[in-house]
């Protein structure tokens, strides 16, 4: 019996069967290597990233300040300072993380460099800048006084140390107005016993923020208020004898004899 082939098989019969139509693969392609840059094209780089650094213009800056941090070798005494003003445009652009990352590659990777105390310290100002206002949640503050003590401790006597704890100062003089607002908002609600707690840590957290005076005045009044006599007298005697200059302290213990 003779079978009958369909029109359908022998089409794919045929298409099996014919020549390949296959496209020849084509030979790879070689990327093209970099060639190093000459000692007279980096000194062009450089100045021309120095200029535009100095003109304030972060972004270009940064782009070829990224670009020499390749080309340069490691051993270039201009790496570091690159390194140094590629943070500094970061910081400019208000990337700060992408500074405080420059920054630390400097203090850590070239800690007997003379800009290395420097760079700890900008790491802090960077960290400092990002707690932009007293109600955000504090960690960057914590962060930065903790990047700023790792100055003082690791380039004691320098002037970046002197820096580091000035910045800290202010920034408990911050976070001091941050907890004296909480105790406020308590004092608003009638809730005393909460305001006292927030004024008493204060003035112990920060024993020299600029708001501790005032914060104890306000504490006085609450006390007053409860007729916590005792606690107004030794309150008292700790204003006049850390900030008897301060406003309102003679006003406030004016019933209270000095001793």
């Amino acid at each position: 019996m003779i079978r009958r082939v369909t029109p359908l098989v022998a089409f794919a019969f045929l298409i099996a069967c014919g020549p390949s139509t296959k496209a020849p693969l084509l030979p790879p392609v070689e990327s093209a290597m970099r060639e190093d840059a000459t000692s007279e094209q980096l000194d062009t780089q450089w100045a021309r990233a120095e200029k535009l650094f100095r003109m304030g213009r972060w972004a270009p800056a940064s782009t070829q300040l990224e670009r020499l941090t390749l080309e340069l070798s490691a051993a270039d005494p201009r790496m570091v300072r690159a390194r140094f003003y590629l943070g500094e445009c970061y910081l400019g652009m208000k990337s700060h993380l992408q500074a405080v990352r420059e920054f630390r590659r400097v203090s850590d990777e070239t800690p007997s460099d003379p800009l290395a105390p420097d760079a700890l310290l900008r790491a802090g100002d960077a960290f400092s800048e990002l707690w932009r206002r007293i109600e955000l949640d504090p960690t960057y503050a914590q962060t930065a006084i903790s990047t700023y003590q790792e100055v003082s401790n690791r380039y004691p006597g320098t002037q970046a140390s002197a820096v580091a704890q000035q910045r800290i100062l202010g920034i408990n003089d911050r976070l001091a107005e941050k907890q004296y607002q909480a105790a406020l908002y308590y004092i608003r609600y009638k809730a005393d016993d909460s305001a006292i707690l927030y004024l008493k840590d204060l003035a112990s957290a920060y024993p020299k923020a600029k708001i501790v005076p005032q914060a104890l005045v306000q504490l006085i009044t609450i006390y007053k208020r409860l007729g916590y006599t005792e606690d107004i007298r030794e309150t008292c005697l700790y204003l006049r004898r850390f900030h008897p200059d301060a406003p309102r302290v003679d006003y406030a213990c004016r019933s209270v004899a000095a001793s």
